[in-house]
């Protein structure tokens, strides 16, 4: 009887199902726990860094999904503080307001405030745009070890700078609906027109190549130290953000897995036995 060889496409497919059983199960979990706190060990604490256009608000969104954690993006979090009349939003408008810059100490004062009365924020966090500073990044250590958290993965998604500058000065937005194309990667059926309504194209006054080359060569400056800060405690890790965004997220996944528990239970054992032969045919395909 003869044996069919199975291929990369069907292995492909086994390992995209292997992730959505595993991604069900975790949702089970939790339903069964029936809201009942994680501890510190079971959270998902994180910051992801990357310069504009690398992609971060292409993954944020996904991680967020699938830890069910909450995402706190520091201009979204002022704004939303400010707006609130927090205390703290208060206090950081009067600052603004004066054309200062908001303290670290406000700024993580905003984090805390998130991770106590947010409800997003209960199986963990993904910080976006914090912190700039080797300050900040203590600041937040500090506040994070009095809570006896800390962090778990610090990503950083790294992409040359003259393909950022290929990405967002190629970029075209449709005013009234949001939608946007890109002049070589993602093009209108016919040049700047939106291929929906037909009214006309534009680009936006800051996605061109001397604005953002000011903005890279000043995120550089601040994150380099930040990089190696977190290089020294060991959780820092990079991601090619060149590759297509599918990919960046598996190489996402893997770094996640890498560092969660075995999975227990008679479901997760079944995964378990499945993921194994599925790992027996890589190796023989």
């Amino acid at each position: 009887m003869a044996v069919t060889v199975p291929s990369v496409e069907d292995i492909s497919g086994l390992k995209d199902l292997i992730k959505q059983l595993n991604g069900r199960v975790d949702e089970l979990e939790r339903a069964v726990k029936g809201g009942v706190r994680p501890t510190p060990a079971e959270q998902l604490r994180m910051i992801l860094i990357g310069p504009p256009g690398a992609g971060k608000g292409t993954q944020a969104p996904k991680i967020k999904e699938k830890f069910c954690v909450c995402h706190l993006a520091t201009g979204d979090m002022l704004r939303n503080q400010i707006a609130s009349n927090t205390p703290l939003g208060l206090e950081a408008k009067k600052i603004m307001d004066k054309g200062g810059l908001v303290s670290d100490e406000i700024m993580v004062g905003m984090i805390q405030s998130e991770l106590d009365n947010n409800k997003e924020c209960k199986n963990g966090f993904i910080l976006d745009g914090f912190p700039r500073t080797v300050p900040q990044a203590s600041r937040l250590d500090e506040m994070l070890e009095k809570r006896n958290e800390k962090l778990d993965h610090v990503i950083e998604l790294q992409i040359d700078d003259r393909l950022l500058v290929d990405r967002i000065t190629g970029r075209l937005v449709h005013v009234n609906s949001g939608r946007s194309y890109h002049r070589i990667f993602n093009p209108p059926k016919k040049d700047m027109v939106d291929d929906i309504t037909g009214e006309p194209l534009i680009q936006r006054s800051d996605d061109n190549a001397e604005t953002l080359i000011k903005r890279l060569s000043t995120y550089h400056k601040q994150t380099a130290p930040v990089v190696n800060y977190y290089k020294q405690k060991g959780i820092w890790q990079g991601i090619d953000a060149a590759e297509e965004p599918g990919k960046v997220w598996n190489k996402l996944l893997q770094i996640f897995d890498g560092a969660a528990p075995k999975p227990e239970g008679k479901i997760s054992a079944a995964i378990h036995k499945v993921e194994q032969k599925v790992s027996n045919l890589t190796t023989r395909a």
